[in-house]
Formats: structure tokens, sequence, C-alpha cells
């Protein structure tokens, strides 16, 4: 993986939102600002440019001067904590984007002569705040528009990107979603619970509350999941994965994340196959039950 920084922009006024702290909004339970952290939790540095709150990792802070300055001024101030060669470029209200989308960005901008590279929604524009830059032709304009401007303040970031060598990189339908209004929000929160995508931002967020770095195979839960509810009783659906996860975290301490999910893999194997002999012993009880009642009602017909 190439090493990189990342600047978060996450100051501005947003006013479509009636002035309210949209790096706070939450959509699926966890803060905007949350979100896009995740995405780039690969980064060296992660610098956010911004009014000071609780994020769920350590980040640098930093405020662009003037306060308000726009884009342009916020990234000059990002770019001079950052020292990695690459430096992604993101603004704090993308609830979709996630580290594939980082990793193609990362791709493209190391082609031979590219000096970075940015994302374009399904329309075709391009989004400069969802983009990785090359740090030496950034500071390179950055610096040059602050000479011929006299500040960064106010200035677009078209300035930046339509002098820089760009690849661009197809965002998809969702990657590039920003939150501008309160439909926008509304519309991440209801795309999150559409059927085949909630259990994956569930799952998701729940790893990240939990502060828990492990992929597991969701099927092999819930699949052990229906064998303890169906071969025991249904409470013992959520009680057996508890215990599953606490006895794969027994066996994994001090291992990596790969090992950590082999041993839940293990311990959902041998759950399973417990509550598959439950089921077994169930039907065989069931059916001596049958076969006893049928032998009693066979005698007491042929006594005279």
């Amino acid at each position: 993986m190439t090493a990189y920084d990342v600047i978060v922009l996450a100051g501005g006024a947003a006013k479509r939102l009636g002035g309210a702290d949209k790096p706070a909004v939450r959509v699926g339970g966890r803060a905007l600002l949350d979100r896009v952290l995740a995405a780039c939790s690969g980064a060296g540095t992660t610098v956010v440019v911004g009014g000071r709150r609780p994020t769920s990792r350590p980040v640098i802070w930093t405020r662009e001067v003037p306060e308000g300055g726009g884009p342009l001024a916020a990234l000059g101030a990002g770019m001079r904590l950052t020292t990695a060669e690459r430096v992604l470029v993101l603004s704090a209200d993308l609830p979709f984007l996630g580290p594939a989308t980082v990793d193609a960005l990362l791709a493209a901008a190391g082609e031979e002569g590219r000096e970075g590279a940015l994302c374009t929604d399904p329309d075709g524009r391009d989004q400069p705040l969802v983009a990785v830059y090359r740090a030496e032709p950034l500071r390179r304009e950055l610096a040059l528009a602050a000479t011929e401007h006299g500040a960064l303040t106010g200035l677009p970031l078209r300035l930046l990107t339509g002098e820089l060598d760009l690849a661009r990189v197809d965002a998809g339908p969702h990657a590039a979603f920003d939150c501008d209004t309160w439909d926008d929000i509304a519309a991440a929160r209801s795309r999150i619970r559409e059927h085949g995508a909630v259990l994956d931002e569930w799952i998701t967020s729940v790893k990240n509350e939990l502060g828990i770095e492990l992929d597991v195979d969701t099927d092999v839960l819930l699949d052990l999941a229906r064998d303890a509810a169906h071969g025991v009783a249904r409470p013992a659906a959520p009680l057996t994965t508890f215990l599953v996860g606490y006895a794969a975290a027994r066996a994994s301490v001090g291992a990596g994340p790969g090992e950590g999910a082999a041993a839940v893999a293990e311990a959902a194997r041998k759950a399973a196959a417990l509550a598959l002999r439950w089921e077994a012993e169930a039907g065989a009880a069931e059916a001596e039950k049958k076969g006893t009642q049928a032998e009693a009602s066979g005698e007491g017909a042929g006594t005279p």
C-alpha cells in the first residue's frame, strides 16, 4: 500500500443545513466525520481542518486563517502538517466513502506523469474533495495561487485542479455522494437500511463503535444463530453467538486480525455442530416417544 497522509476538510458554515454541525450529524449511528475517518485508517498522518470534536481515532487538528476562508485556505492549512509524498483530500460529509475508493485513487495517482487523481460522480463532474494529490505539485499550485491573489481566502478549488494533471476515477453511484442538505442526510440514512446493505452497514458500525478490526464471515454467524434457534430455542441464538465471540477472543489473544477471524470461524463451527446434535437428539426423542405410544396403543387394543 502506498504511504499517504490525509486532510479532511470539516469546517464550513453548512448554510444549507441551517448552520448545523455537519461533521457531527449521524448517519447509521456514526458521525459523518467518523465515517470518513474509517475509510482512510491507513493514512500515516490524519489532519482535520475544523473545530475540535470527539473522533473515532486520533487526528491532528488545525484551522484555516481566517476561519471560514474556504476550502483552498483550509487545504493550505492542512498541507503545513503533512509530510507524505501523496495526500488524500476529503470533505467530511461522505457517508459512503470506503477504503476501495481510497485505494483506487492512490493507484491512479501513481500512474506515470500524473500529479494526482480525483473522483468523478455519476454525472461526470469532478470531485476535488475526493482526491489524491502529489504533495510537491499541490504545494506549488497553492503557493502560486496565494502569490497571485494575495491569499488563499475565498478562492475556488478549480484554480487548483485546473492546473494539475489529474487522473479521473469513476466513484460509482455512492462513493462521492456528499450531504449538503437535510434531504441528502435523509437519503443517506434511508440507503443504509436498504435490504442489500443494512447488515454490512450495521456490522461495520458495530466494529467501529467497539474498536474491533476483524473481518468475519457473517454468513457463518447467521447460520450458527439459525441452528441454535431451531435446534435448541430461539433465545439460544444471540447467547450462542456471544459465547462464540468470547471464546474466539480468548483463543486469539495477541493474534492478528486474520488469526482472530479464523478463531471465530472455528468457534462457530464447534457451536453449530453442538446445536445440530441437540436438534438430532430432540428428533430422536420425539420418534422414540411416538414409537412407545404406538406400541402401548397396540398392546391395549389386543388385550381381551
